[in-house]
């Protein structure tokens, strides 16, 4: 998209020299700044804390399961191989 913009005049010849030296055209060197800018404004922006879910449940382990071995708490799941 073609667009017009008024940029400083010392911000435009330094914009100009870096094309050049990089081979590249105004253009590019202009989107890549607006990029790494725009990149710069996502990553600063606060996140959201993400609520976990909390099991609020009631009862407790199965009668005679020792919670203190992995063992019983295998055998107790039926997955004691």
């Amino acid at each position: 998209m073609k667009t017009t913009l008024d940029i400083n005049d010392r911000l435009l010849a330094e914009a100009k020299a870096l094309a050049a030296r990089r081979r590249s055209s105004l253009t590019r060197v202009i989107e890549e700044g607006l990029q790494l800018r725009l990149r710069a404004h996502d990553a600063a922006a606060p996140r959201r804390r993400a609520r976990l879910p909390v099991f609020k449940g009631r009862g407790g382990l199965v009668a005679g399961v020792d919670a203190c071995s992995n063992q019983a708490l295998l055998a107790a799941l039926g997955d004691d191989a």
